[in-house]
């Protein structure tokens, strides 16, 4: 009992440098973030419980659930008791597509309050897996198909059962009022003309005039009217680099220049263009400035 107390008391210290420690110098002199993670293991080390059998478990843990996670699927819910002297951690290895966003709630139910370290790794081929970031009641968007690993590891010495608990969602918001992922008919990739072309984006079904919505954040770069596409609106999603088309509108609502945000009414629902002889919908489209234009779905509907 004597040897916990005093490693508690340590944890003290240790609790105090992994709030107060987020930034590490970097190569050439660059500032790079610290995980809240990496503070603390750092922070053990500092305070030497490292070297003791305990915080020399507690390390293993965090490289084993990275090294060797445990393949599942979203959603999904854990739970796992932790005890004083073999600390844990629990690795999981997820596939998202791009636009998919990954929310994880981790909770623990212990004897001594604590806080859960959350963090997300990409796999690398043939070297050690790339830590990206880290959740904190948040979650992490794929910019990119893929495996990712999600680590979830108790600070040291506390006992008691975790639970976690983790779901896909979309990284924008929905771009038609009161609709939702199930009005998604004509997708990505359909044919179009004959076979001549295919389907850039995706249709959202809905009653004429409602309430077309700013899928993201973004500068409107552009308000016109064209043959096929009828009247659009162009905005320009600043923090992902891509371009977000809104087509066969039935009113333009915003000027080009303007700044939006999500939710921002941008339009209503129509069917101008080459969509005059179908019901009225939203064409939705995602273009890569490297790439085209991409699957909007996982960005909307998070599948």
């Amino acid at each position: 009992m004597r040897v916990v107390a005093l490693l508690l008391a340590a944890l003290g210290g240790v609790a105090w440098f992994a709030r107060d420690a987020t930034f590490l110098s970097g190569m050439r002199g660059a500032i790079m973030p610290l995980t809240p993670h990496a503070a603390y293991s750092i922070s053990l080390r500092q305070t030497g419980l490292d070297v003791t059998p305990v915080g020399r478990r507690w390390l293993s843990a965090a490289t084993q659930a990275v090294e060797d996670p445990t393949p599942v699927r979203l959603p999904f819910q854990r739970s796992v008791v932790h005890t004083h002297g073999h600390p844990s951690a629990l690795g999981y290895r997820i596939a998202l597509k791009r636009g998919q966003r990954i929310e994880v709630v981790a909770r623990f139910a212990g004897d001594t309050p604590s806080q859960t370290f959350v963090d997300v790794f990409e796999p690398e081929t043939g070297t050690s897996p790339t830590e990206v970031g880290s959740l904190w009641g948040t979650a992490f968007e794929a910019r990119r198909d893929g495996d990712v690993i999600v680590r979830v590891q108790p600070e040291l010495l506390r006992a008691g059962k975790l639970h976690v608990m983790a779901r896909a969602a979309p990284a924008l918001r929905f771009p038609v009022a009161n609709a939702r992922p199930r009005d998604l008919q004509s997708v990505f990739g359909d044919t179009r003309d004959g076979g001549e072309r295919q389907h850039e984006g995706v249709d959202i079904f809905a009653k004429r005039g409602t309430d077309v919505l700013s899928a993201s954040a973004g500068l409107v770069t552009r308000v016109n009217e064209t043959g096929i596409g009828g009247r659009v609106v162009w905005v320009w999603d600043t923090s992902r680099s891509l371009m977000l088309y809104y087509a066969h509108l039935d009113q333009q609502l915003v000027t080009a220049g303007q700044y939006v945000r999500p939710g921002d009414v941008i339009g209503t629902v129509g069917n101008t263009g080459n969509a005059r002889t179908t019901p009225p919908h939203l064409h939705f489209g995602i273009y890569d400035s490297g790439r085209g234009a991409i699957n909007p779905e996982a960005f909307i509907a998070g599948i």
